[in-house]
């Protein structure tokens, strides 16, 4: 097992994050996992020790948000999400994923800034286009870096939907996406006694970290949680420009 103090300092607070983004934010920090896991370990045995522990933090989540889901958008994203998955899962090795950091970083940064900066636009509804095309790239992200949630945002955030059938209806979605991911990492050795180790060594803190979220998600008005989703979105997508720029220059 890892016996680094810095990384379980570091990984620590990456899994509280993690689930309190879950438990009832939408998942939108989350994507910070694995960078911030990546100041003590490489990137993908970063995203290897997350994986398992996100899935028992779906369960909770799942458990904390049973029946609140919109059963519309699901139908829409969860097959997008698969064909993701599918597709990372054939390409991996050959895109660089600080080039994917950076175009997500990109977008995510884009896009919360309009929020603040723009006159709210009226709601837009559910549209199977736009839900699977951003569904799938969420699938692909999160594939390849545990960071599906900047992609699946820009489809539900302007729907504006009841805070809890957006949390509920995140949560549903990137826990299939986990347990789907299950599979193409065991296939790819991912998951060895050092890694399976040092995630249950972390796991303790997963459901902590998803019942705090859905605490503060219940004593939040919805005015303040979307500016505060939006401005998750803005710092984790600075956060991906920054890692996934040292990458493409080497740093």
């Amino acid at each position: 097992m890892i016996t680094d103090p810095f990384f379980y300092a570091i990984a620590a607070v990456a899994v509280l994050i993690v689930g309190i983004s879950k438990g009832g934010f939408g998942g939108g920090l989350g994507v910070v996992g694995v960078p911030l896991m990546s100041l003590a370990i490489p990137p993908l045995q970063a995203a290897a020790i997350l994986l398992p522990i996100l899935c028992v933090m779906d369960l909770v989540g799942l458990w904390a948000f049973r029946g609140r889901v919109d059963a519309r958008n699901l139908r829409i994203i969860l097959p997008g999400a698969a064909l993701g998955i599918v597709i990372a899962t054939f390409t991996f090795g050959y895109v660089s994923e600080a080039a994917i950091r950076v175009g997500l970083g990109l977008i995510a940064v884009i896009f919360g800034a309009l929020y603040y900066l723009t006159p709210a636009p009226p709601a837009r509804p559910a549209n199977r286009l736009r839900g699977s095309i951003w569904s799938a790239v969420s699938g692909f992200t999160s594939f390849v870096a545990h960071a599906g949630g900047p992609p699946l945002n820009f489809y539900l955030l302007p729907q504006r939907l009841d805070r809890t059938l957006y949390a509920g209806t995140t949560i549903v979605f990137f826990a299939v996406v986990n347990y789907l991911k299950l599979v193409p990492y065991a296939l790819l050795g991912e998951f060895d006694v050092t890694n399976l180790t040092s995630a249950a060594i972390l796991l303790p803190l997963a459901p902590v970290g998803v019942l705090l979220g859905a605490w503060m998600h219940h004593r939040v008005s919805q005015s303040v949680f979307y500016a505060l989703c939006y401005g998750f979105l803005i710092i984790t997508g600075m956060r991906l420009l920054w890692v996934g720029g040292r990458g493409m220059l080497g740093a």
